[in-house]
């Protein structure tokens, strides 16, 4: 018995191109006188099993310069599809004439084991000097991947050191027109008001909770935290600065926040965690330091004794720190501040919610502006008992030297001097935290 060797059957594409739509059926060089070149060097290695199939893949009036044309994605799909085994061109240029492109097209054709036989050049990847000419094109468009890559990085750098913008995120408190950083006046109000309660409250973890309770949102429509925080006053852009590589050049664009700013964040962030989160508890404690008053007008001064590890908080009469009779024949006071604290919250919360207090609200923004109705104000008091139990002690600290200007403390209780001016403020912050979870 005689054995007969079985001849794999290799399914041929022809693909051809030409750039113009002129005289595609009279040049020797229109697409039907490519496709008989190329049938008939299919017929020509029959023998080899080789077979042309009926699709055509012709790409009339299309440019080398690109792979956007109908006829080359057909193709490509119909590779992936596994219908074609060799692609047969009567110019390597037919193809592409772009060495990046040629190499794109040949990772594709790789990834399927399709190989390509151009014609009139002698060139065919199933051969073992069609490979090697293949490696030596690719070598060449790697090469100029390479150089192109270089003179990208060498164009950034120069263009950096100039000041340019040059693409990327764009950075809460801008926008960007005509390739440049333009001001963004309503977030550049937002960055400054948090490098400003950075500098006064030496904490992001407390700044990111406070803001989180007010709901103000980061260019991306998200809740800003700790890690944003830090990222944002560590960017020299708001000084109107372009980095490049750790060094910084003078910018195009304006801007946001002054040296001076940057200088008082900066000045925090250079001591260390722990001495940031050991003042951060000391002045988050003393929540009247500087508004807190005996009868007798004595100021009082936050102090501490410690037992053990614990420390116990008081507010002391400078009277008694400075071993002074009081001038009220009653003694020297010294006070629990978690007892006097507690008390001037309570009370400041019941003013707030106060009926009169509302009507007065609605007086002072009639008369002397910004104008809000009635129900709006009403509506933001009475959110200020939810708002107040999501604050830090730092930010409470802070809303209660907005409201309250003076606490006098008496043998049988205590007074708030309230800031009309202060409760207003208060109203349009609580208003705007409003307007940006509606927004939201």
């Amino acid at each position: 018995m005689i054995a007969t060797a079985i001849l794999k059957r290799s399914r041929c594409a022809i693909y051809t191109r030409k750039s113009s739509e002129e005289g595609l059926d009279m040049e020797f060089n229109s697409l039907e006188a490519q496709r008989e070149a190329c049938e008939a060097y299919v017929a020509s290695q029959k023998a080899e099993g080789w077979v042309a199939i009926r699709d055509r893949y012709d790409d009339g009036g299309f440019s080398g310069g690109t792979l956007e044309r109908p006829a080359l994605k057909q193709l490509i799909a119909d590779i992936e599809a596994g219908l074609i085994d060799v692609i047969v061109v009567y110019k390597i240029d037919r193809l592409s004439r772009s060495l990046m492109d040629f190499a794109k097209l040949v990772e594709v054709f790789d990834r399927n084991n399709v190989t390509f036989v151009s014609v009139t050049q002698s060139f065919n990847t199933t051969t073992s000097m069609g490979r090697l000419t293949l490696n030596i094109l690719l070598s060449f468009a790697q090469f100029e991947r390479e150089v192109i890559g270089e003179r990208i990085r060498d164009k950034f750098a120069a263009s950096r050191k100039r000041g340019m913008w040059m693409g990327g995120f764009v950075p809460l408190g801008y926008d960007v027109k005509d390739r440049k950083l333009i001001v963004n006046d309503a977030e550049a109000k937002t960055v400054r008001m948090i490098f400003e309660r950075f500098a006064a409250l030496g904490s992001a973890s407390t700044l990111a909770r406070a803001l989180q309770a007010e709901d103000v949102r980061n260019k991306r429509g998200k809740r800003i935290d700790k890690g944003f925080i830090y990222k944002l006053i560590n960017n020299r852009v708001y000084l109107g600065e372009a980095v490049h590589k750790g060094t910084s050049y003078p910018g195009e664009h304006e801007p946001i926040i002054n040296q001076d700013l940057w200088d008082a964040v900066h000045a925090i962030l250079k001591a260390s965690p722990r001495q940031r989160r050991a003042r951060n508890r000391s002045s988050s404690e003393a929540l009247l330091k500087g508004i807190i008053f005996t009868e007798t007008g004595a100021a009082m001064t936050p102090t501490y004794t410690r037992k053990g590890e614990r420390l116990y908080h008081y507010y002391t009469s400078m009277d008694l720190i400075r071993n002074r009779d009081s001038r009220c024949g009653k003694g020297p006071m010294r006070l629990a501040a978690a007892m006097v604290d507690g008390a001037v919250i309570s009370e400041m919360r019941q003013i707030i919610r106060a009926p009169e207090v509302a009507t007065r609200m609605i007086e002072v923004h009639r008369r002397e502006g910004p104008p809000m109705d009635e129900h709006t104000i009403i509506a933001a008091l009475q959110r200020f008992d939810e708002l107040w139990e999501a604050l830090f002690p730092a930010e409470q600290a802070r809303i209660v030297r907005l409201v309250v200007e003076r606490v006098t403390v008496r043998l049988d209780g205590i007074t708030l001097d309230i800031r009309n001016n202060g409760i207003a403020a208060l109203i349009r912050d609580l208003n705007a935290s409003t307007s940006s979870e509606v927004a939201a």
